[in-house]
């Protein structure tokens, strides 16, 4: 894969880049010189060598997740951290208590701001909020991640990598989580809400020590 990704962006960066600077040339041409075809072909060349580049570096990364490296994590410390990532929508964090966890703060931290991102997502489509709180359950931490979107008309698709109903979505930000997820030892959902309008993310990790941790990761991890 990295061979692959390598020789083929060798590729693309310079069509792209080639292409940027032709069109920038024929837009810049008198109007009796400019074709509509070649700008419209040119531009074409441009956007789909970037789509395919972009395709690549998301597979890559789906494709190569490595080895959760767990440490002690404070969840209410990492939540603040992921909303304050977001500039869209202003993120409203419910009362929650403190819980501590062993896991990969980075790639934890990559599998919430996805599922955050797709919240706000939409939400900002239905002038909604988005809602995030964690609980402990038994031995399990739980993080909730509540919009006020339209909901989902099927949930059937929503974990297939690559399947999106974004226009320029890459499909991959809910299989990669899902992925980080099962390398913890743990699960998510997404499902409608009940009795209200949105969608409900949830997040459940085990809340053990970390030689616990440790064979949680080694059977879970991807191949």
């Amino acid at each position: 894969m990295r061979v692959l990704s390598h020789e083929i962006n060798n590729s693309l960066t310079p069509i792209k880049s080639i292409a940027h600077s032709l069109r920038r040339i024929v837009d810049r041409a008198t109007a009796f010189e400019r074709s509509p075809e070649v700008s419209q072909g040119l531009s074409l060349i441009e956007e789909r060598s970037g789509a395919l580049g972009r395709f690549l570096r998301a597979y890559a990364q789906l494709a190569r997740l490595p080895k959760p490296q767990p440490k002690s994590l404070d969840v209410t410390v990492l939540m603040t951290r992921i909303v304050e990532l977001e500039k869209r929508l202003s993120v409203r964090v419910s009362s929650s208590p403190d819980i501590q966890l062993i896991a990969d703060s980075d790639q934890l931290e990559q599998a919430l701001i996805n599922i955050v991102r797709n919240a706000v997502d939409a939400s900002l489509e239905t002038n909604g909020e988005v809602t995030v709180s964690w609980r402990s359950v038994g031995d399990w931490a739980e993080i909730t991640i509540d919009d006020e979107g339209k909901g989902l008309p099927d949930t059937a698709n929503l974990f297939v990598p690559f399947f999106t109903t974004k226009p320029n979505g890459s499909g991959i930000g809910l299989a990669l989580s899902r992925q980080i997820a099962e390398a913890h030892g743990g699960t998510i959902t997404l499902e409608n809400r009940t009795g209200t309008v949105g969608c409900r993310a949830s997040l459940r990790l085990p809340m053990g020590a970390l030689s616990a941790f440790s064979a949680l990761s080694q059977s879970h991890r991807p191949r």
